[in-house]
């Protein structure tokens, strides 16, 4: 037994040890396939993780989501690495992804702040590949709210878009409301879609707003706009987005230029609306309240004020061209020439008008036409001391323009006309305004110049300067020579008298008148001054003279008058008529040729008028010559030719008459008569006539006396027989006859008997 309990010692040994190797063999495997004993976290870091993700609901919908790479616990903040932050919008369907390489997580602030660079990429699709360029936004400094996502920061903001780019200091952005705020200096540049190959629109203000759900951008206080050659600046201002293209414009106070070769445009409002196309190209502009376009080209500064403006612009051709502008209420439109050295200046156009429409040429340099859609007033103010003030008033206006922006035409509807008239340099003051009128109105303008060369007017013209007046069916002025024509029913009239005609040709510079086809005119009895001035008394100045011919013409400030064709002219029973009647008031004498005769009224002296019973039968004197002349400094009517002069119960032919008129102011009668080469004289009474003849005869009215000599008269009397002599004078009142005979032939008479046959 002693034997036996050594062995199990050492048989308990062995397999103890047998155990024991076993065990450690066992142990050491274990080991080697037991996971690593985890680092020593660094002071104050509580937890630490990889590839670590955050997310915050709201029910059912995500609100955030963050993960990063790596996170740290460092005092109840959270350092991530690999940040990539998602901030769903409020359905679900898109969120804003933030990406940045490091930031810091405060769980109980729910902030998430990122020092270094941040990448935002706005608007991604959750479950599906955008489409598209999305908004993405870089900067740095950028604080996260975990409750509602909105994202800040104080830095430079640079952003980027499927149609531009822009830059900011300082943004916040709500992803609840989807608003971005950049907060100052804020640049943005739109440079629309690559295949339209427009030019980029840029954009600058201090402060910026994007509400991405309106598609609006909102700037303030202040705006700059500037595409190519557009430039705008303005107040605060709003941008309509269409899909990432500009769409419209609204500023406040705002005022832009259109700078072009040979061509600017100026426009300003207190309101002011711009619509683009395709491209951002302009295609609209509206200025509302205290509007103002502005157009200078090579020769003209056009200016359009009105409470609204509308400019149309054409975009085919890849650039935005002024088309048309509309301007309305209380429109106004001034078109100012700019001087050039060797050329007159025309005057400057200000047009007036409720609404005023404008289109322009292709290309946009140049205006096409102008027109009123409402009455309106055309103004032209003079630029040089020579040219008249004129004014036009119509129902409508239109106006053509050629080239280099020059007048062509202007037309008007029942329009007025006014034109005031410098002083010429000889008169003591200015001409009366001329003003027309007329149901229609085409005024036609010297090429390349815009300076008036013909205005005609038709359907109910009147005329009106001072005392004159005139009308006409049609009339025409021929600005360069100040000639108005009056045609088809033509009248001119003044306080002196009237024509009327078929025709009539005004000088407006002197007031000449030529009337031709059917003349008729009348004029008033005038004052005379003095004994060589006035009208002729040849025919009287107390009575209206009335003419008639087939034309009439007066110069000289109308103391000459020409009566041609027929001409006829009389006062009262006074009368003459011929083919060429002419008066010259200056010189006091009237002339007449082709087919002469005057008829004279003798006029009763006042006390055989207070006598008379009743009215005298009056008493003509008729005178018949090819040709007359009349001076009335001597009161001569001198008639020529071959002429003929009658008065009651007798008759005188000669080669000459000469007719002396009574010495009586504004009387014509005759007073006394010369009668020379081949005289005849007739006289006849109740059973009786007398016959002169003679070179030379006098004949007296008064006397009722006949002198006949030279040329051995004769005379002869059907009851007391025939006499010769040297000198016949006979008194038909007393029924006498004086004979002079000559030393070497004394008179002859053969008398007849009492008995002898009558």
């Amino acid at each position: 037994m002693r034997r036996v309990g050594p062995l199990i010692l050492v048989l308990m040994f062995c397999i103890l040890g047998g155990v024991g190797s076993s065990y450690y063999r066992r142990l050491q495997e274990h080991a080697s396939h037991a996971s690593a004993k985890p680092k020593q976290l660094p002071p104050n870091t509580r937890a630490a993780a990889a590839d670590w993700e955050y997310t915050k609901t709201e029910g059912q919908k995500p609100v955030v989501y963050i993960r990063a790479k790596d996170m740290q616990e460092i005092e109840n903040k959270y350092e991530l690495t690999g940040v990539e932050l998602h901030l769903f919008h409020k359905d679900g369907g898109e969120f804003d992804l933030v990406e940045s390489a490091k930031a810091e997580f405060d769980i109980k602030q729910g902030i998430l702040y990122s020092e270094g660079e941040v990448e935002i990429t706005m608007s991604v699709p959750k479950d599906e590949e955008p489409s598209g360029k999305l908004m993405s936004i870089q900067s740095s400094g950028v604080h996260f709210e975990s409750k509602t996502g909105k994202a800040s920061t104080e830095r430079l903001v640079q952003f980027h878009f499927d149609r531009g780019a822009g830059h900011a200091v300082g943004a916040d952005y709500d992803p609840g409301t989807r608003e971005l705020h950049l907060q100052n200096q804020v640049e943005l540049v739109w440079t629309g879609a690559v295949s339209t190959g427009s030019k980029p629109m840029k954009v600058q203000t201090q402060e910026c707003t994007y509400k991405e759900r309106e598609s609006k951008v909102y700037l303030s206080p202040w705006a700059k706009f500037s595409r190519d050659t557009l430039a705008l600046n303005s107040g605060p201002a709003v941008v309509t987005l269409d899909n990432g293209d500009i769409r419209s414009v609204e500023a406040v106070d705002a005022q832009g230029t259109d700078n072009r070769p040979n061509r600017k445009v100026e426009y300003a409002a207190s309101q002011l609306l711009m619509d683009f196309a395709e491209g951002s190209q302009v295609r609209k502009i509206t200025g509302i309240q205290h509007a103002k376009l502005i157009s200078t080209a090579e020769t003209t500064v056009t200016t359009i004020t009105s409470d609204k403006v509308e400019m149309d612009f054409d975009t085919d051709n890849g650039d935005s061209t002024l088309k048309t502008a509309v301007a309305s209420g209380h429109a106004v439109s001034e078109s100012k020439p700019l001087p050039k050295p060797g050329t007159e200046t025309p005057e400057t156009r200000i047009l007036r008008s409720d609404v005023i429409a404008m289109a322009m040429r292709p290309g946009g340099q140049e205006i096409e036409h102008v027109e009123t859609q409402s009455p309106g007033a055309l103004e032209f103010l003079p630029n040089l001391p020579s040219q008249p003030h004129r004014w036009m008033t119509g129902e409508r206006i239109w106006l053509v323009y050629g080239p280099k922006n020059t007048l062509q035409t202007a037309r008007s509807v029942n329009v007025t006309t006014r034109t005031e008239s410098p002083k010429a340099p000889d008169a003591k003051a200015a001409p009366p305004p001329s003003i027309t009128s007329s149901k229609n109105l085409l005024a036609t303008f010297r090429p390349n110049s815009s300076q008036l060369a013909k205005l005609e007017q038709w359907d109910e013209f009147k005329y009106e300067q001072g005392e004159r007046h005139a009308k006409a069916e049609r009339a025409i002025l021929d600005q360069p020579k100040n000639i108005i024509t009056l045609v088809n029913r033509a009248r001119v009239w003044d306080s002196t008298g009237s024509t009327d005609a078929v025709t009539i040709i005004m000088d407006q510079k002197n007031g000449d008148i030529d009337a031709e086809g059917n003349v008729d005119s009348t004029r008033m009895p005038e004052k005379k001054d003095d004994d060589s001035n006035g009208s002729s008394s040849m025919l009287s100045s107390d009575q209206p003279m009335h003419a008639r011919s087939k034309r009439m013409i007066t110069t000289d400030k109308n103391q000459k008058i020409k009566y041609e064709g027929n001409a006829v002219l009389w006062q009262g029973a006074n009368r003459i008529q011929g083919d060429f009647v002419e008066i010259d008031r200056e010189e006091s004498t009237l002339t007449a040729h082709g087919h002469v005769v005057s008829q004279l009224v003798d006029k009763a002296k006042d006390d055989e008028q207070k006598a008379a019973t009743k009215p005298a039968a009056p008493v003509f004197t008729i005178v018949k010559a090819p040709e007359l002349v009349y001076d009335d400094d001597q009161r001569l009517a001198h008639y020529k030719g071959g002429a003929a002069l009658t008065r009651p119960n007798m008759q005188v032919k000669a080669q000459e008459i000469r007719a002396f008129l009574r010495d009586d102011s504004d009387d014509s009668s005759l007073d006394h008569a010369f009668a020379d080469g081949k005289v005849e004289i007739l006289q006849t009474a109740p059973n009786r006539i007398r016959n002169g003849a003679s070179e030379h005869a006098e004949y007296f009215v008064d006397d009722d006396k006949v002198i006949l000599e030279g040329g051995s008269p004769q005379f002869s009397d059907n009851v007391r027989g025939h006499t010769k002599g040297a000198k016949l004078t006979w008194f038909s009142k007393d029924d006498r006859l004086l004979v002079n005979g000559v030393e070497k032939e004394p008179a002859k008479s053969v008398l007849r008997r009492k008995n002898a046959p009558q």
